[in-house]
C-alpha cells in the first residue's frame, strides 16, 4: 500500500481521500477548513497543520482545489515538506494555458507532475467509477498507472501534452453544463404545456444524443453542412418552442434564436442547423 497526501477535502477529495483509506492506504490529509479533514478521521485519515506536513513522506502528493490560484498557492505551501521523487496529481479544473505553464515550470525545477481531472462525483470517487484523464510525462503516468486505476471506472491517458486534460475536462463539462441548461428549457416547456417533468424527460428517452455527437457533431468539426435540417425549419421549430414557453424565464433557446437570426441573415438559411458552428471551423 502506499503513503499518499490529499490537498483539499472537499466534497470530492473527502470522497477520494476516505476512498483510499479504505483501500488501505496511509492517508495524510489537509484543507483550509480543519474541520473538513477532521471529519474523515473516522476512515483513518491523518489530519495535517499544514501541506507541507501533509506531503511530508508522500509518494503521491493529490490536489482538488477550487482554481489555479489556489492550486499555485497550496503547491507553494507544500514545497518544503515535498519529496524529491514524490508525483503530484492535480485532479483540479483549471484553465488549460495556465495549466500548461504550470506544468512547463514545475518540470524545469525537478518537480514531478501530472494533471488529472476527472469526470465523478462524491459518491463515484468513493466506489471508484467515472472517468480521469491524465496529461503529462508518459514515464511518470507509468509510475502511477496501477494506483490511478483504483482510483477510477475509466483511466484515459491523453498524452504528454500538458494542457490536453484540462482542455477536454472543459469540453466535458460544457457538455454537461449545456444539457442542463436545455433541459431547464424542455422542462419549461413542459410546465407550459401540462406535461409532467417526468414524462418529458421520458420521452427524452426516444433521441440517440451518442447518435447526435458522432454524426452531427463531426459534421459541424469537419464543416460539412450540406442540409439535412436546414437552418430556417431550424429557426421556425425555436420560435415554436419559445411561443409555447410564454412569459416563462428560459436558460438557452432565446441565445440558440438570435444566433440563428444572425445566420440566416448572412446568407445560411438553406445550410443544415449545424452551421451554427461554422465560426469555430473557421478559426481553426
Amino acid at each position: 500500500m502506499s503513503t499518499i497526501a490529499f490537498l483539499g477535502t472537499g466534497l470530492l477529495g473527502a470522497a477520494f481521500a476516505q476512498a483510499a483509506a479504505q483501500r488501505g492506504d496511509t492517508v495524510t490529509a489537509w484543507n483550509r477548513s480543519p474541520a473538513k479533514v477532521q471529519a474523515l478521521a473516522q476512515f483513518g485519515v491523518i489530519a495535517a497543520v499544514s501541506p507541507a506536513e501533509a506531503v511530508r513522506k508522500a509518494s503521491r502528493v493529490h490536489l482538488v482545489l477550487k482554481d489555479d490560484a489556489v492550486v499555485d498557492e497550496v503547491l507553494a505551501a507544500a514545497r518544503a515538506g515535498l519529496a524529491p521523487d514524490a508525483i503530484i496529481v492535480d485532479h483540479s479544473t483549471t484553465l488549460p494555458l495556465l495549466t500548461k505553464a504550470r506544468a512547463e515550470r514545475l518540470q524545469a525545477e525537478g518537480v514531478n507532475y501530472l494533471h488529472c481531472p476527472v469526470f465523478m462525483g462524491p459518491p463515484a470517487a468513493r466506489q471508484a467509477q467515472g472517468t480521469m484523464m491524465v496529461a503529462g510525462p508518459k514515464a511518470l503516468f507509468e509510475r502511477v498507472q496501477a494506483e490511478l486505476t483504483r482510483m477510477t471506472g475509466r483511466l484515459e491517458y491523453m498524452g504528454e501534452r500538458a494542457d490536453l486534460a484540462a482542455v477536454n475536462k472543459l469540453f466535458g463539462n460544457a457538455m454537461i453544463l449545456g444539457v442542463s441548461a436545455l433541459m431547464a428549457d424542455i422542462l419549461t416547456m413542459a410546465q407550459a404545456s401540462a406535461v409532467s417533468g417526468e414524462d418529458a424527460v421520458r420521452l427524452l428517452g426516444f433521441l440517440d444524443v451518442n447518435a447526435m455527437v458522432a454524426g452531427r457533431g463531426l459534421n459541424m468539426a469537419k464543416g460539412n453542412f450540406a442540409p439535412s435540417f436546414e437552418l430556417t425549419m431550424a429557426r421556425k421549430d425555436v420560435r415554436l418552442m419559445l411561443e409555447t414557453a410564454g412569459d416563462r424565464p428560459l436558460a438557452v433557446l432565446p441565445l440558440v434564436a438570435s444566433r440563428m437570426d444572425q445566420l440566416i441573415a448572412a446568407g445560411h438559411g438553406f445550410d443544415d442547423c449545424c452551421v451554427l458552428g461554422i465560426d469555430a471551423v473557421q478559426r481553426r
